[in-house]
């Protein structure tokens, strides 16, 4: 089967969906749970300001805490609502090898254009396993792009260069979701094999160093304040980097304050319930309640994520209203 999408083909904003819940999703005994209308409202809004590319179901999209039937519900209608106007990859992580491969294969019938997989982690896997597991993904699943998700907190460990060394040879992994560690060993690793994408509030010093090697970014914001991180997007792809400057700073500022006491470790404890406090302060979605067990925050965390929200509902109204940057 011929690939779709290459490494090349990686560029912009890969913004990354949380999964709205119905009013009773975080009842033990909820069943269909995703809003879906409220999905297809944020997609519209996402897709429609220009995110290039849309990633489904990772840590605060609920991938853990979905029904099999809810998960196959929320990519279709992903899928369904983007309409081929940008491609979808699909978060697809499980606890194991076999069970990762059957449900992609299934997502890609659906329509979706890639898949998103982390490691299985009720273990930790060494480097050997780690290449391992991606090797297998890429065999079953020929023609198929895959974007690695590297998260060491939810995932046991950082992937290390020598594993990112590893996964730029095969051609179906096309870009990881990079977080934490030195990205500067990272990048030379993979070379021009794969993308690898920082967080959108690291993205323009990364990308002023790099602008040939790192022209993409994710976003788990998209679904709070899509126009800032468009435009971001579009000051970076042209190298307008007196203006991806300043919006630099305006996402870091809405950001900063979503993580208690500057620690990320307190909140990768809590991202769940703290990424559906952001989203219900920015007010562009309604995502409901978190599915169980991760849908309970110390009071005090959820407030900083409100705020977060409310600073990012400030920033859309601004990017909204003028395409030039204040």
């Amino acid at each position: 089967m011929a690939q779709k999408l290459s490494a090349n083909d990686i560029n912009g904003i890969v913004g990354i969906l949380p999964t709205p819940s119905t009013p009773d999703a975080d009842r033990w005994d909820s069943v269909d749970t995703i809003n879906l209308p409220e999905t297809e409202k944020m997609v519209r809004a996402v897709v429609g300001a220009g995110i290039e590319i849309v990633m489904t179901t990772g840590t605060f999209g609920e991938c853990a805490s979905l029904m099999e039937d809810e998960l196959r519900d929320f990519v279709d209608c992903v899928v369904q609502t983007t309409a081929k106007r940008a491609p979808v990859f699909a978060g697809i992580t499980t606890l194991n090898t076999r069970d990762t491969i059957r449900r992609a294969r299934e997502l890609i019938a659906l329509g979706a254009d890639g898949i998103f997989s982390g490691r299985p982690m009720w273990l930790p896997l060494d480097d050997k396993a780690i290449v391992r597991y991606y090797q297998s993904l890429a065999e079953a699943l020929p023609g198929v792009p895959l974007v690695v998700y590297d998260n060491p907190w939810a995932f046991k460990g950082k992937i290390s260069p020598q594993v990112y060394a590893e996964l730029a040879k095969i051609p179906q992994v096309v870009a990881a979701k990079h977080a934490g560690g030195n990205i500067e060993a990272d990048l030379d690793a993979v070379g021009s094999g794969c993308k690898l994408l920082p967080l959108d509030s690291d993205w323009v010093p990364i990308a002023k160093a790099h602008p040939d090697a790192v022209t993409s970014c994710w976003s788990g914001a998209v679904a709070c304040a899509p126009a800032p991180i468009a435009a971001l997007s579009r000051a970076v792809r042209t190298r307008a980097w007196a203006t991806a400057e300043r919006i630099h700073e305006k996402i870091a500022w809405a950001s900063k304050v979503m993580f208690p006491g500057g620690d990320i470790g307190t909140f990768i404890s809590y991202s769940i319930p703290l990424g559906k406090g952001r989203f219900k302060g920015a007010e562009l979605i309604d995502p409901g309640p978190g599915r169980p067990p991760y849908s309970e925050a110390p009071a005090d965390y959820y407030e900083l994520s409100l705020e977060s929200g409310r600073r990012w509902k400030q920033l859309q109204a601004e990017f909204t209203a003028s395409t030039v940057p204040a």
